[in-house]
């Protein structure tokens, strides 16, 4: 067993955590405050070209491996949530094309997904359909060489703000699973409104499209007709993993700031770092965060080496790591005292934003769920 990284997995954390702690985190508060995207935050993304490994290589990309979207998420993550999320977006809403769509599409997009010219969004999820995908109400009926879509979308990242959003839709209603289809729209496409944008607890660029009568090109289909719930599948099977790496960040960052505040912090005559109380705080919060690496690193290192699906150790990752992670938060927060509710105290910020990881790409219910399914069946 080797648990080190490569020369080049090494290279490019200390290249990720340079450059978010010299360039990001200046401007941080400011971006993870917004609920739109930060246009400085992804010209920092692009410029570094953080993007491309986001694309595969033969699309202007450095290949998509989790293990590197691991790393990148993790670092990102410790600094700001927006750099995060405009990094994983980009894989996010691009991989279905990536994974089924034609050589003419892949040309088309996935160039100026990998250079930050375009952004991307994965529009899945709508009001009364998030787990239960197959209870989604947008509907495509083809009518000659068009594609007419009508519905609406609930919690898509970077709407508004998005340039290419891969959206899933009904082509076959009776069908169920098998009658779901993905498609290419662009925006600013008659018929489709990406204006309006939600409040989160915690600020996030996200927002409800909505389709009319949207017209599309026959040839924006992703794949066939009733492949979208296998491309859907395949895209959170492969970047479910690093939603827990950037877990990990945000519980690294919310250590480490205890750590700091409870050395300097004095009660009693003492630093609080005195009070056995609080070490045995600061010893769960790092053998909490070790365990989710390993779990998270482990489901990447499977992945890129070939394993066909990670669906059970992807679940593993992802449930450990989140629920950790929001619990060293909160221990954090505790540590901080009164100070620790301030606004713009950073742990007052990764208090807000940590509660999304646990409920977003298939929340904690659901991975239990889906690793009870996987361990009966084996």
């Amino acid at each position: 067993m080797d648990f080190s990284f490569t020369p080049e997995e090494q290279s490019l954390q200390e290249e990720v955590k340079h450059l978010a702690e010299t360039s990001i985190e200046p401007i941080a508060h400011e971006a993870d405050e917004s609920n739109r995207v930060h246009r400085g935050l992804m010209d920092i993304l692009a410029k570094s070209g953080l993007l491309r490994y986001t694309v595969p290589k033969e699309h202007g990309g450095n290949g998509i491996k989790v293990t590197n979207l691991c790393i990148i998420r993790e670092e990102l993550a410790r600094v700001s949530a927006q750099a995060d999320t405009n990094f994983i977006m980009q894989g996010l809403g691009s991989y279905p094309i990536s994974l089924g769509g034609t050589l003419d599409q892949k040309n088309q997009y996935l160039p100026d997904i990998a250079e930050g010219r375009a952004i991307a969004a994965f529009a899945l999820t709508e009001p009364h359909a998030g787990s239960d995908v197959i209870s989604m109400l947008t509907e495509a009926a083809r009518e000659d060489d068009e594609w007419v879509l009508n519905g609406s979308k609930k919690f898509i990242s970077q709407a508004g703000d998005a340039n290419t959003y891969t959206v899933f839709a009904k082509t076959d209603p009776a069908a169920g699973s098998r009658g779901i289809s993905a498609f290419i729209v662009e925006k600013g496409t008659p018929g489709f409104d990406d204006s309006i944008q939600m409040e989160l607890m915690a600020a996030h660029p996200i927002g409800e499209p909505i389709f009319t009568n949207c017209r599309i090109p026959y040839t924006n289909i992703i794949g066939e007709p009733g492949q979208g719930i296998r491309l859907a599948l395949g895209t959170l099977d492969t970047f479910r993993t690093t939603v827990g790496a950037a877990a990990v960040g945000m519980g690294q960052a919310a250590y480490e700031a205890a750590l700091s505040y409870s050395r300097d912090r004095k009660a009693f005559g003492q630093s609080i770092s005195d009070f056995q109380v609080n070490q045995f705080k600061l010893a769960d919060m790092a053998v909490s965060l070790d365990a989710a690496r390993l779990l998270n690193y482990r489901a990447a290192w499977l992945k890129d080496s070939g394993q066909e699906t990670i669906i059970k150790e992807a679940s593993f990752a992802k449930l450990f790591a989140t629920e950790a992670a929001s619990r060293i938060v909160n221990e954090s927060l505790q540590i901080h005292g009164g100070m620790g509710l301030q606004k713009g105290n950073r742990i007052e910020r990764l208090y807000r934003e940590i509660r999304a990881l646990t409920i977003y790409e298939g929340t904690s219910e659901i991975q239990r769920q889906t690793i009870a399914r996987q361990l009966l069946r084996e």
